[in-house]
C-alpha cells in the first residue's frame, strides 16, 4: 500500500480530526475509559499501559464526520520521555485521577502544569474523576474534583469536571 494515498483517503473519511490525550497516574482508569468510549468494553483485569495505546473514535456532529485520536499514555514516570512527544498537536486532554486515591487526585495539578507547558493555549481539558462504583471507597469528593476544574479553568479555554 501507498503510504501517501492511505492518508488522502483517510483524511477524505473525516472533515475534522481533533487528537486527545488521557493522562494521570498509573492505575487511575485511563485504558478503560478509553476502551468504554470507543467499544463499550470493560476490562476488569487490564494490564498497565506501556508507553502509548490508541484509540480512534468517528462521529457525526451536525452532518459533519469528525474523527477523535484519543492517545492513551503510561502513567508511571518512567515513560515519560516516551508519553510526553504525544502531547505535540493536542486540543483536547483528559485528566483522570481515581476517586478512591487521594494521591492520585493531588497529582492532577502536576499533570495540568505538565500539559500546559507543552501545548498551546486554547486546547480544551476535563478532570476526569474515575471509579465513581466504588463510592463505599470514596475519598474525594465531587465537590473537590469541581473546585480542581474550576481552578484549572483560569489556565485554558476550557476546564470542566466530570463524574
Amino acid at each position: 500500500m501507498n503510504n501517501m494515498n492511505d492518508m488522502r483517503k483517510n483524511s477524505e473519511e473525516y472533515d475534522y480530526l481533533f487528537k486527545i490525550i488521557l493522562i494521570g497516574e498509573s492505575g487511575v482508569g485511563k485504558t478503560n475509559l478509553l476502551n468504554r468510549y470507543i467499544s463499550n468494553d470493560f476490562l476488569k483485569d487490564s494490564k498497565a499501559t506501556v508507553g502509548v495505546e490508541f484509540g480512534l473514535k468517528k462521529l457525526n456532529i451536525f452532518g459533519k464526520k469528525v474523527s477523535a485520536q484519543i492517545w492513551d499514555t503510561a502513567g508511571q514516570e518512567r515513560y515519560k520521555s516516551v508519553t510526553n512527544a504525544y502531547y505535540k498537536g493536542t486540543k483536547g486532554a483528559v485528566i483522570v485521577y481515581d476517586v478512591t486515591n487521594i494521591e492520585s487526585f493531588e497529582a492532577v495539578d502536576k499533570w495540568y502544569l505538565d500539559l500546559k507547558s507543552k501545548v498551546d493555549f486554547d486546547f480544551i481539558c476535563v478532570i476526569v474523576g474515575n471509579k465513581c462504583d466504588k463510592e463505599n471507597e470514596r475519598k474525594v469528593s465531587k465537590e473537590d474534583g469541581k473546585k480542581k476544574a474550576e481552578s484549572n479553568s483560569k489556565y485554558c479555554k476550557y476546564c470542566k469536571y466530570i463524574n
